[in-house]
Protein backbone atom coordinates (compact mmCIF):
# COMPACT_ATOMS: atom_id res chain seq x y z
CA UNK A 1 0.00 0.00 0.00
CA UNK A 2 1.27 3.48 -0.88
CA UNK A 3 1.61 5.54 2.28
CA UNK A 4 2.79 8.56 0.33
CA UNK A 5 5.82 10.81 0.79
CA UNK A 6 7.57 10.86 4.18
CA UNK A 7 7.92 13.98 6.30
CA UNK A 8 9.59 14.66 9.63
CA UNK A 9 7.23 16.37 12.08
CA UNK A 10 9.02 17.09 15.39
CA UNK A 11 5.87 17.56 17.49
CA UNK A 12 4.52 14.42 19.28
CA UNK A 13 1.98 12.58 17.12
CA UNK A 14 -1.16 10.68 18.15
CA UNK A 15 -4.06 8.97 16.31
CA UNK A 16 -6.82 11.37 15.32
CA UNK A 17 -4.78 14.53 15.88
CA UNK A 18 -5.37 17.34 13.39
CA UNK A 19 -2.91 20.22 13.06
CA UNK A 20 -1.02 22.42 10.62
CA UNK A 21 2.35 21.12 9.51
CA UNK A 22 5.48 23.15 10.34
CA UNK A 23 6.13 25.87 7.76
CA UNK A 24 9.12 24.18 6.10
CA UNK A 25 7.27 20.86 5.80
CA UNK A 26 4.17 22.64 4.45
CA UNK A 27 6.29 24.28 1.74
CA UNK A 28 7.64 20.86 0.79
CA UNK A 29 4.09 19.48 0.50
CA UNK A 30 3.10 22.41 -1.70
CA UNK A 31 6.14 22.01 -3.94
CA UNK A 32 5.13 18.38 -4.47
CA UNK A 33 1.62 19.61 -5.40
CA UNK A 34 -0.04 17.18 -3.01
CA UNK A 35 -3.80 17.63 -2.60
CA UNK A 36 -6.39 17.07 0.18
CA UNK A 37 -7.12 13.39 0.61
CA UNK A 38 -3.54 12.39 -0.29
CA UNK A 39 -1.89 9.88 2.05
CA UNK A 40 1.47 10.82 3.57
CA UNK A 41 3.75 9.33 6.24
CA UNK A 42 4.90 11.30 9.27
CA UNK A 43 7.55 10.50 11.88
CA UNK A 44 8.33 12.47 15.02
CA UNK A 45 11.66 10.88 15.95
CA UNK A 46 10.33 8.96 18.95
CA UNK A 47 10.13 5.68 17.04
CA UNK A 48 8.01 4.22 14.30
CA UNK A 49 5.97 6.20 11.78
CA UNK A 50 2.39 7.40 11.36
CA UNK A 51 -0.04 7.23 8.50
CA UNK A 52 -1.62 10.61 7.86
CA UNK A 53 -3.90 12.35 5.38
CA UNK A 54 -3.86 15.90 4.07
CA UNK A 55 -7.21 17.45 5.02
CA UNK A 56 -6.77 21.08 3.99
CA UNK A 57 -4.49 23.14 1.76
CA UNK A 58 -4.20 26.90 2.20
CA UNK A 59 -1.91 29.43 0.57
CA UNK A 60 0.76 28.77 3.18
CA UNK A 61 -0.85 26.27 5.58
CA UNK A 62 -1.22 22.53 5.17
CA UNK A 63 -3.43 20.70 7.70
CA UNK A 64 -3.24 16.94 8.24
CA UNK A 65 -5.03 14.27 10.25
CA UNK A 66 -2.93 11.57 11.88
CA UNK A 67 -3.96 7.93 11.49
CA UNK A 68 -2.47 4.66 12.68
CA UNK A 69 1.00 4.21 14.13
CA UNK A 70 3.34 1.69 12.49
CA UNK A 71 6.19 0.39 14.69
CA UNK A 72 8.74 0.42 11.87
CA UNK A 73 12.40 0.72 12.85
CA UNK A 74 15.33 0.88 10.46
CA UNK A 75 18.15 1.62 12.87
CA UNK A 76 21.51 -0.12 12.79
CA UNK A 77 22.18 -2.77 15.42
CA UNK A 78 25.34 -1.00 16.58
CA UNK A 79 25.29 2.67 17.61
CA UNK A 80 28.15 4.42 15.81
CA UNK A 81 28.87 7.99 16.88
CA UNK A 82 31.09 10.15 14.67
CA UNK A 83 33.36 12.78 16.22
CA UNK A 84 34.36 14.79 13.18
CA UNK A 85 37.02 17.42 12.67
CA UNK A 86 34.75 19.63 10.56
CA UNK A 87 35.66 19.67 6.86
CA UNK A 88 35.24 23.02 5.12
CA UNK A 89 32.73 24.32 2.60
CA UNK A 90 29.85 21.99 1.67
CA UNK A 91 31.71 18.83 2.64
CA UNK A 92 30.28 18.86 6.16
CA UNK A 93 26.75 19.12 4.75
CA UNK A 94 27.47 16.12 2.54
CA UNK A 95 28.97 14.18 5.44
CA UNK A 96 25.90 14.77 7.65
CA UNK A 97 23.53 13.69 4.88
CA UNK A 98 25.40 10.52 3.94
CA UNK A 99 26.21 9.55 7.54
CA UNK A 100 22.50 9.76 8.35
CA UNK A 101 21.68 7.51 5.40
CA UNK A 102 24.33 5.04 6.60
CA UNK A 103 22.79 4.87 10.08
CA UNK A 104 24.96 7.11 12.26
CA UNK A 105 23.71 7.42 15.87
CA UNK A 106 25.01 10.96 16.39
CA UNK A 107 27.54 13.44 15.00
CA UNK A 108 29.78 15.60 17.14
CA UNK A 109 31.56 18.34 15.13
CA UNK A 110 34.87 19.39 16.70
CA UNK A 111 37.41 22.11 15.96
CA UNK A 112 40.98 20.83 15.83
CA UNK A 113 44.30 22.59 15.36
CA UNK A 114 44.22 22.14 11.57
CA UNK A 115 40.53 22.90 11.13
CA UNK A 116 39.72 25.38 8.38
CA UNK A 117 36.11 25.79 9.52
CA UNK A 118 35.81 27.45 12.93
CA UNK A 119 32.46 28.29 14.46
CA UNK A 120 31.30 29.95 17.65
CA UNK A 121 28.34 31.80 19.13
CA UNK A 122 25.36 32.56 16.90
CA UNK A 123 27.13 31.34 13.76
CA UNK A 124 27.73 27.95 15.37
CA UNK A 125 24.08 27.72 16.46
CA UNK A 126 22.86 28.50 12.93
CA UNK A 127 25.18 25.91 11.41
CA UNK A 128 24.11 23.28 13.95
CA UNK A 129 20.43 23.91 13.11
CA UNK A 130 21.29 23.70 9.41
CA UNK A 131 23.03 20.34 9.87
CA UNK A 132 20.17 19.02 12.01
CA UNK A 133 17.72 19.92 9.23
CA UNK A 134 19.91 18.07 6.73
CA UNK A 135 19.82 14.99 8.97
CA UNK A 136 16.01 15.17 9.18
CA UNK A 137 15.74 15.49 5.41
CA UNK A 138 18.04 12.50 4.93
CA UNK A 139 15.79 10.47 7.26
CA UNK A 140 12.77 11.39 5.13
CA UNK A 141 14.56 10.05 2.07
CA UNK A 142 16.15 6.89 3.47
CA UNK A 143 13.30 5.64 5.66
CA UNK A 144 14.79 6.19 9.13
CA UNK A 145 12.29 7.14 11.83
CA UNK A 146 14.82 8.39 14.37
CA UNK A 147 16.81 11.50 13.50
CA UNK A 148 20.43 11.37 14.69
CA UNK A 149 21.45 14.30 16.82
CA UNK A 150 24.02 16.71 15.42
CA UNK A 151 25.64 18.30 18.47
CA UNK A 152 26.91 21.85 18.75
CA UNK A 153 30.51 22.29 17.56
CA UNK A 154 33.10 22.34 20.35
CA UNK A 155 36.91 22.41 20.54
CA UNK A 156 38.39 18.91 20.36
CA UNK A 157 40.23 19.32 23.67
CA UNK A 158 36.97 20.24 25.45
CA UNK A 159 35.14 17.25 24.00
CA UNK A 160 37.92 14.83 24.97
CA UNK A 161 37.70 15.98 28.59
CA UNK A 162 34.01 15.04 28.78
CA UNK A 163 33.79 12.18 26.26
CA UNK A 164 31.09 9.58 27.08
CA UNK A 165 32.41 6.64 29.06
CA UNK A 166 30.48 3.80 27.41
CA UNK A 167 31.51 1.92 24.29
CA UNK A 168 34.65 1.52 22.22
CA UNK A 169 36.77 4.53 21.30
CA UNK A 170 38.45 4.44 17.89
CA UNK A 171 40.85 6.99 16.43
CA UNK A 172 41.26 6.92 12.64
CA UNK A 173 44.99 7.27 12.28
CA UNK A 174 47.91 6.87 9.89
CA UNK A 175 50.23 5.90 12.75
CA UNK A 176 52.36 2.80 12.11
CA UNK A 177 50.98 -0.14 14.04
CA UNK A 178 47.34 0.99 13.97
CA UNK A 179 45.09 -2.05 13.93
CA UNK A 180 42.36 -2.70 11.35
CA UNK A 181 39.15 -0.92 12.31
CA UNK A 182 36.80 -3.91 12.33
CA UNK A 183 39.17 -5.89 14.56
CA UNK A 184 39.05 -3.14 17.19
CA UNK A 185 35.24 -3.18 17.46
CA UNK A 186 34.38 -6.85 17.69
CA UNK A 187 31.21 -6.63 19.81
CA UNK A 188 27.96 -4.70 19.40
CA UNK A 189 28.59 -2.03 22.03
CA UNK A 190 28.43 1.66 21.01
CA UNK A 191 31.43 2.99 19.09
CA UNK A 192 32.91 6.48 19.07
CA UNK A 193 34.94 7.17 15.92
CA UNK A 194 37.22 10.22 15.99
CA UNK A 195 38.65 11.68 12.80
CA UNK A 196 40.53 14.88 12.12
CA UNK A 197 39.83 17.63 9.55
CA UNK A 198 41.76 18.31 6.35
CA UNK A 199 45.37 17.58 7.23
CA UNK A 200 44.36 15.27 10.07
CA UNK A 201 44.96 15.62 13.78
CA UNK A 202 48.31 16.78 15.07
CA UNK A 203 50.54 14.26 16.88
CA UNK A 204 49.72 16.09 20.12
CA UNK A 205 45.97 15.75 19.50
CA UNK A 206 46.34 12.05 18.70
CA UNK A 207 48.33 11.57 21.92
CA UNK A 208 45.60 13.38 23.87
CA UNK A 209 42.95 11.11 22.33
CA UNK A 210 44.97 7.97 23.14
CA UNK A 211 45.35 9.22 26.71
CA UNK A 212 41.54 9.29 26.88
CA UNK A 213 41.27 5.66 25.78
CA UNK A 214 41.05 6.01 22.01
CA UNK A 215 42.61 3.15 20.06
CA UNK A 216 44.40 4.06 16.77
CA UNK A 217 42.82 2.16 13.88
CA UNK A 218 43.38 2.12 10.14
CA UNK A 219 41.17 1.88 7.07
CA UNK A 220 44.06 0.74 4.87
CA UNK A 221 47.14 2.13 3.16
CA UNK A 222 45.47 5.00 1.26
CA UNK A 223 45.01 8.51 2.63
CA UNK A 224 41.29 9.37 2.47
CA UNK A 225 39.65 12.77 2.66
CA UNK A 226 38.26 13.61 6.07
CA UNK A 227 34.62 13.12 5.06
CA UNK A 228 35.41 9.95 3.10
CA UNK A 229 37.24 8.37 6.03
CA UNK A 230 34.39 8.98 8.46
CA UNK A 231 31.81 7.50 6.10
CA UNK A 232 34.01 4.52 5.23
CA UNK A 233 34.43 3.73 8.94
CA UNK A 234 30.68 4.06 9.53
CA UNK A 235 29.85 1.77 6.60
CA UNK A 236 32.35 -0.87 7.70
CA UNK A 237 31.07 -0.89 11.28
CA UNK A 238 27.44 -1.11 10.24
CA UNK A 239 28.11 -3.84 7.71
CA UNK A 240 29.83 -5.77 10.47
CA UNK A 241 26.73 -5.27 12.64
CA UNK A 242 23.69 -6.40 10.60
CA UNK A 243 20.83 -3.94 10.31
CA UNK A 244 17.77 -5.06 12.26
Amino acid sequence: MDHGPRFHCPQPLAPGAQFALPAETARHVQVLRLQPGRAITLFDGRGGQWRATIVRMGRTEVAVEVGAHEPVEREAERAVHLVVGMPANERMDWLVEKATELGVASIQPVAAARSVLRLSGERAARRQAHWQAIAAGACEQCGRNRVPQVHAPVPLADWLRQAPAEGARLLLSLQPGSQPLVRAAADRSPVWVLHGPEGGLTPQEEDAAVAQGFVPVTLGPRVLRAETASLAALALLNLDAPIG
